[in-house]
């Protein structure tokens, strides 16, 4: 490690959301809980979806891909800081925060285009009800959901090749709890010009693109829900987006407001502590946020938990009986 620039690193330091020792145990319980709210939320809503016949839509069948990506972009991060919490480490192999970068932006840009494809969905029930099983069919469905798994990988590997040319520097402290592209790039000693090039190009086109699709998307909702004529019909066309567009507004909401907030001070505790809103909170929200605002997933959660329920009774009792 001597010497001002290396070609090669085999470690980097993750100094977390706090240096205080005594709150160690608060935050690994905190996150702990948070992360299995988020696994068992998230899991739950795909098992309902699955099981039930009358989710078996393009809507639902986009939203169990959402619930299984927020489900990776959270075990990105949230498992290797409660190890370092554990274990009263903060290290991070080099090849371990290679891996963590690539699938961080790989579920963070994949959760990104779907929440894109769904409100493109939801203009398409909306505006177009008549023609919406023709257009939103099986096949294009699949088409849709591969183009978002082919964009967030080719994102992802392009990130992750233009890190593996930089040398890095003595200090290689990256003040987050994992391994942010942004913090990692600012440690390198070689030039950055194609990695700063990649990263606004991948923010234009996969941030400023998806969001302009939603906006005018959900603009011509507007439009159209505004034309019907009974207070019922604008209410029930709005409850069929609402929950999406509550999704996204604390997706875009919290993930802006980090970026300001980074932007405006760099390498601060601030700016990471923000960040936990959209790796962890925003996740764990996600399933709640259609669980009570859709009748059609409370039904299947109803159904699901007295099918799990009769089978456990059923196996119980068969026990006794043996």
């Amino acid at each position: 490690m001597e010497g001002r620039n290396q070609t090669h690193v085999s470690e980097f330091i993750l100094l977390g959301l706090s240096d205080q020792g005594e709150q160690q145990s608060l935050l690994f319980w905190v996150f702990l809980s948070m992360y299995l709210v988020t696994f068992i939320g998230n899991l739950l809503m795909i098992l309902t979806i699955i099981t039930d016949s009358r989710l078996h839509t393009s809507m639902y069948f986009f939203l169990s891909n959402l619930s299984f990506s927020d489900i990776c972009f959270t075990s990105t991060t949230v498992p290797k800081m409660l190890l370092n919490i554990q274990t009263q480490s903060k290290v991070i192999t080099y090849e371990g925060c290679l891996s963590q970068m690539y699938f961080f932006m790989l579920f963070g840009v994949l959760d990104n285009i779907l929440l894109t494809v769904m409100a493109y969905d939801r203009f398409v029930a909306i505006c177009q009800p008549l023609h919406y099983m023709v257009i939103m069919n099986p096949k294009f469905c699949g088409i849709l959901l591969l183009v978002c798994w082919l964009l967030s990988i080719f994102n992802s590997l392009l990130h992750d090749l233009l890190i593996l040319r930089l040398s890095f520097c003595t200090d290689l402290e990256i003040y987050h709890f994992f391994c942010e592209v942004k913090q990692v790039i600012q440690l390198a000693c070689s030039d950055t010009f194609l990695n700063d090039l990649g990263t606004y190009l991948a923010s234009g086109f996969l941030g400023g693109f998806p969001l302009t699709v939603i906006l005018s998307s959900y603009s011509r909702i507007v439009t159209s829900i505004l034309r019907i004529s009974s207070v019922r019909g604008k209410y029930k066309a709005f409850s069929t987006c609402g929950s999406h567009l509550s999704v996204v507004s604390l997706f875009y909401g919290t993930s802006l407001g980090v970026y300001l907030s980074s932007a405006a001070a760099q390498n601060s505790r601030e700016s990471t502590i923000a960040s936990v809103m959209y790796t962890v909170v925003t996740p764990m929200l996600n399933p709640f946020i259609y669980g009570l605002r859709n009748r059609d997933i409370k039904q299947g959660l109803r159904k699901l938990f007295s099918r799990e329920t009769f089978s456990a009774y059923g196996i119980l009792c068969f026990r006794m009986k043996t």
